[in-house]
């Protein structure tokens, strides 16, 4: 069955956001359930035809992809975050890579019977590993801190440098037989990194000085910064082949540890857009495998796949890590987590189609063996990674944890409470007198602003997932939400009630505050007002008998529900906009405020 070309972009993009959907709920890396829906929708039901939708503009417009999300996750990368795991970082992304790339040639070559130079290409392809597929499997592993880092840099680093040793194989394989072959491959190995490492470091500082000095609108910086990486990954290429990844890396980078450089606009766009492109880019590139050829690999392959998993990345790590910080959980961790990504797949298929251009013997198998690569280290590290590091002990536990502004006396009421239930909390406050009491009465604190950029290095929130926004400063609340929406996600931050403006134009927006906490009278007055007035916080279990109906009604007491926590120990914040509704195996934490009876009124008359 033949889709017009519209009816096949759209299958495209729904398809893509339906797999992004599934593995955010089942807590997987989405390029799995892509690659699947790529297979099937390509050579199994012929649904989407690659090469005959976008022609000649298909591996061109891969490698812009590849260039945008390479630069995103660059983006990302701050020094200050792997503060002394640096040496470990250059190890695992030189030694480290050498060693993959002999084991995983030798093995290809000695096993597949590939012919030495492809072997070469095809441990080139599989060295990298990349932020499309390390990011969303940290996400659902949730590791300790330190290794976390360390995967994320090296996935970023090693992604250019693996492509540009792609390239040095590619060379090899084309002038076999020509002297000075390798020469020739090693002097581009090296001019391809020079010529990314200047223009990228250029670009990055061409870009801060536009930036910092307010030189373009905020409504064109993310359009500036996009069109200069593609820019700039397209002249670098044109002036040494694949030396474009580098670029685009290198600018990332040092844009991000520049200071005075505001880049937290420019990387949520930059997010939302690599979202799309990967999801796009793995459904293609699925398409245009088919099916016969994957199965045909056999066993043999297999055997590969198991010594990339089980030789050639422990035997990395191990010389990456000697002498550092981790111990042998860490470590461990470290060597079973390397799933392959869109850069293997997208350099894979370029090179592929050259060489069989070219009419080089064993080339149409470089595809396959690469998505068996892609799938067989994904499909395997998804499953098992988050097991495995609560085997180690090395899993942060989940977000049970509330981050909340303000130090003050109704903060920290309700973070009292909270951390006597077994929910962590951290109080933010940037005054002294507020956060001395909270500490001498054993709450976590923070003293800052929880929206400066030394919260941004220095607050730990491993293990946090909620935002309370409970001071008395509606902008700072306000600030709070917005800076932190994207960490913890729109339903898991709130805010305390304000009286809205008499103009809507003075008035914050709705999607700026969170939702509105415990009710749109509960406002921070109120709340204090009630607490001096001898109101407490209180726990109350609701049973078959004593429903939550029951709960609201006692007599001679005022009560307003701020918590419900279900028969799974999980915690709901009562808002304006979401009520609970407890049953009998929950419990409510409440503010509640007892009324004097008329005796006992009189009694104190007297």
């Amino acid at each position: 069955m033949e889709l017009s070309v519209p009816l096949q972009l759209a299958l495209i993009t729904v398809v893509a956001f339906v797999c992004q959907w599934a593995s955010w709920r089942i807590k997987l890396p989405a390029i799995l359930p892509l690659l699947l829906s790529g297979l099937l929708l390509g050579s199994v039901a012929g649904l989407i035809q690659p090469k005959q939708l976008f022609g000649d503009l298909l591996l061109p417009g891969v490698s812009l992809a590849v260039s945008i999300i390479l630069f995103e996750g660059a983006l990302t990368l701050r020094f200050s975050e792997i503060r002394g795991l640096e040496k470990t970082v250059r190890r695992l992304v030189t030694w480290g890579a050498l060693i993959t790339w002999g084991v995983v040639t030798l093995s290809a070559w000695g096993l597949l019977n590939l012919p030495l130079e492809l072997a070469l290409l095809f441990g080139a392809l599989v060295v990298v590993t990349g932020p499309t597929v390390i990011v969303p499997l940290l996400r659902s592993v949730r590791p300790k801190a330190s290794v976390a880092r360390l995967l994320r840099w090296e996935g970023i680093v090693i992604d250019p440098l693996g492509a540009i040793l792609a390239v040095l194989a590619y060379e090899l394989v084309v002038a076999t037989g020509q002297q000075g072959a390798l020469l020739h491959g090693l002097w581009l190995f090296f001019q391809a990194i020079a010529v990314g490492a200047a223009m990228g470091g250029a670009v990055a500082l061409a870009l801060s000085a536009l930036l910092s000095r307010h030189l373009v609108p905020e409504s064109l910086r993310s359009f500036l910064v996009l069109s200069s990486v593609i820019g700039s990954f397209v002249l670098s290429n044109s002036i040494s082949e694949e030396s474009g990844l580098v670029t685009v890396t290198v600018a990332g980078i040092v844009m991000a540890n520049r200071k005075g450089v505001r880049t937290d606009d420019i990387l949520h766009f930059k997010e939302n857009l690599s979202v799309m492109l990967i999801s796009v880019l793995f459904i293609v590139l699925a398409a245009r495998l088919e099916m016969e050829q994957l199965l045909s690999l056999g066993a043999t392959a297999l055997l590969v796949l198991a010594i990339i998993q089980l030789v050639a990345r422990p035997l990395s790590v191990w010389v990456a890590t000697l002498g550092s910080s981790l111990n042998w959980r860490e470590k461990a961790l470290l060597a079973w987590i390397a799933p392959r990504g869109i850069v293997a797949a997208a350099v894979s298929a370029l090179f592929a189609q050259r060489l069989e251009e070219n009419g080089v013997a064993g080339a149409e198998l470089l595809v396959p063996l690469t998505f068996m690569v892609i799938i067989g280290t994904v499909a395997l590290q998804s499953v098992t990674a988050r097991p495995l590091a609560r085997l180690l002990k090395v899993a942060e536990p989940g977000p049970r944890g509330f981050l909340i502004i303000g130090a003050n006396p109704v903060a920290r009421a309700i973070g009292q409470t909270l951390s006597q239930n077994n929910f962590p909390v951290i109080l933010t406050d940037s005054s002294w007198e507020s956060i001395r009491t909270a500490r001498m009465e054993g709450l976590p604190t923070f003293y800052g602003n929880p929206v400066s950029s030394h919260a941004d290095q220095y607050l730990d929130l491993v293990g946090y997932g909620k935002l309370l926004g409970l001071s008395p400063r509606r902008e700072l609340n306000t600030m709070a939400t917005m800076r932190y929406r994207l960490e913890f996600g729109e339903p898991n931050v709130y805010s305390l009630p304000w009286q809205s403006e008499k103009e809507e134009k003075h008035d914050v927006a709705a999607h700026h505050r969170g939702a509105t906490l415990f009710g749109p009278d509960m406002t921070y007055a109120r709340l204090a007002s009630l607490l001096s007035q001898g109101a407490d916080i209180r726990k109350t279990r609701i049973t078959e008998e004593f429903d939550f109906k029951a709960y609201l009604a006692v007599e001679n007491r005022q009560v307003w529900p701020l918590f419900a926590v279900d028969s799974k120990d999980r915690i709901h914040v009562f808002t304006s906009e979401s009520q609970p509704e407890p049953r009998a195996g929950w419990s409510v934490i409440g503010l509640i405020k007892e009324e004097q009876s008329a005796e006992e009124n009189g009694d104190q008359a007297s």
